[in-house]
């Protein structure tokens, strides 16, 4: 009995004894957070690497996709053999502020040098065009996908 009295105190002193505090709510007028978003001032790093799927401009190799593929494409050294082996090369690489590529990584290398071969390529590209974001021009990872036959 005296426990069941003890548990009835708790709860009616926790009752008595809780803060409750009325909040007012107002519609929240959108407007106001569009005029605030476009003044707000962003401090960004200098340095900070972008994804190329969140940019407002995504980077791009001077003429396009299809000029990407036949560059790599003429310049990636085959062996004069019949293909024996095929696969695809996953390679990333970070696109800097000048257009210039760094950081370049094979993340999925079918073996045979075939790696190292595309490295070497993208080495040798010309300079792209940087993406952006709030009009300032921004280094962006960027990742390909590369059909190879040896």
């Amino acid at each position: 009995m005296k426990k069941f009295l003890i548990l009835i105190l708790v709860f009616a002193g926790q009752t008595l004894f809780s803060q409750n505090k009325e909040e007012k709510r107002t519609r929240d007028n959108l407007k106001d957070n569009l005029k605030n978003y476009k003044e707000e001032e962003f401090v960004l790093d200098e340095n900070h690497v972008y994804n190329s799927a969140g940019l407002e401009i995504i980077p791009s190799f001077p003429g396009g996709k299809v000029k990407l593929y036949q560059f790599i494409d003429n310049n990636y050294k085959k062996s004069n053999k019949k293909p024996t082996h095929q696969g695809k090369l996953y390679a990333t690489f970070i696109i800097e502020k000048d257009g210039s590529l760094s950081d370049i990584k094979v993340l999925r290398d079918i073996g045979f040098g075939t790696g190292e071969e595309l490295i070497r390529v993208l080495k040798l590209s010309p300079k792209w065009k940087p993406g952006k974001q709030n009009d300032k021009e921004v280094r962006t990872l960027y990742s390909i996908v590369i059909p190879v036959q040896i």
